[in-house]
């Protein structure tokens, strides 16, 4: 039986399913779509303390989350993590590490299997060691194949995680092979969200439709080939969609997001509200947070708004889409997202996909997460 006020609800009045911990925003990669706030280096000498995280585990266990996501950054650069994992563990959770793989070694695997770690999510760019190099900023593609198979040989479930962009989207076909070739069970091909540094650098990640329609095609083809051995998800940009997507199934609905410094976040890009003042588990417990904070409850429900989303018979479906995103393209995060063909700012996603279009267009340069603000390669475990 579900804890009291644990039941799965859409509307906040319900509890967090799924807490993700955004350890640290240390990274030894310096990848051109990272996600985290460009201000990341602020962060770094307000890390919550081993003591904090735990005692936030414990209170989204008591709420009734149920999975924890060990994030970051790189949350391996955290010398607690097995710790962390133990405790998670022992609270009940089911435990995902969210990882680059710099940072593993055989022996750390080891110490978080036995810490309890359930299941690994490891990123991986490119199956051409120069795109991988491109799209990271450093060369780690060797670690990242050599903790591939080291994640597998420990018998972890694990999915491969490839942000799929103009440059990697056609190495497709041989992605799922080396996916096949490792026993990976998942495979997820979403294509870039274009939060932070992949939204600076949008027009030269965006693949072309057509280039999608190809990808699409491929995946279709090895679900028919490889069946129930590898389940592949494949996320196509909602750039191309038309329609916004469910984005977290709403803003403070079933999924909550700690960073470094202890700010909660209704979602995990909810940092480029710069407006907004977010509570921190520091001053508030997480349940008075949850349910009372004006930040969670800002856009609960339809209340907040606008026509057409109001009057939409999709609100339900896509909760209006996402309000970073329409923070970002449009200024206001209360607008309808431009993603949505019904939007009156969908132009501004047209003249996107335009430009990716534009077979004429001069490639630019892509810009990376600030190598001086990050971690030595060379010095990461």
């Amino acid at each position: 039986m579900a804890k009291a006020g644990s039941e799965l609800r859409l509307d906040g009045s319900g509890n967090p399913v799924w807490v993700l911990l955004e350890l640290t925003y240390q990274c030894p990669l310096q990848c051109v779509f990272c996600s985290n706030p460009r201000n990341f280096a602020d962060y770094r000498q307000d890390e919550l303390s081993t003591a904090e995280w735990i005692d936030v585990m414990a209170q989204a266990r008591a709420m009734g989350a149920m999975q924890i996501g060990f994030s970051g950054g790189e949350p391996t650069l955290r010398k607690d993590l097995e710790t962390l994992v133990a405790e998670a563990d022992r609270m009940g959770y089911y435990t995902n590490l969210i990882t680059s793989g710099i940072g593993l070694t055989e022996a750390r695997l080891h110490a978080l299997k036995a810490a309890g770690l359930r299941h690994v999510q490891l990123g991986f760019q490119s199956t051409d060691r120069n795109v991988a190099r491109q799209l990271a900023g450093v060369d780690a593609w060797e670690r990242k194949l050599r903790m591939a198979r080291l994640i597998k040989s420990l018998d972890f479930p694990m999915v491969l995680n490839v942000p799929i962009t103009r440059q990697n989207i056609g190495q497709i076909p041989h992605i799922i092979e080396l996916a096949v070739e490792l026993g990976i069970e998942y495979v997820e091909l979403a294509n870039v969200q274009y939060y932070n540094w992949a939204l600076l650098n949008r027009d030269e990640l965006m693949p072309t439709r057509e280039q999608l329609q190809g990808a699409e095609a491929e995946v279709q083809r090895a679900r028919q080939c490889y069946g129930d051995r590898l389940t592949i998800f494949f996320v196509i940009p909602d750039y191309y969609e038309g329609r916004p997507k469910a984005c977290m199934n709403g803003w403070g609905a079933i999924h909550v997001t700690i960073a470094p410094n202890g700010n909660v976040l209704p979602c995990s890009q909810a940092s480029n509200f710069k407006d907004l003042q977010f509570p921190n588990v520091r001053q508030q417990r997480l349940e008075q947070i949850w349910h009372g904070s004006s930040v969670f409850n800002l856009y609960r429900g339809d209340a907040w708004m606008p026509e057409p989303c109001r009057s939409c018979d999709e609100k339900e479906k896509d909760f209006g889409g996402c309000r970073c995103q329409a923070l970002l393209l449009t200024g206001n995060g209360a607008n309808t997202d431009p993603a949505c063909s019904k939007s009156p700012r969908h132009q501004l996603i047209q003249q996107a996909v335009q430009l990716a279009e534009d077979a004429t267009r001069a490639p630019g340069q892509l810009i990376a997460r600030h190598a001086s603000q990050g971690v030595d390669l060379e010095t990461a475990p």
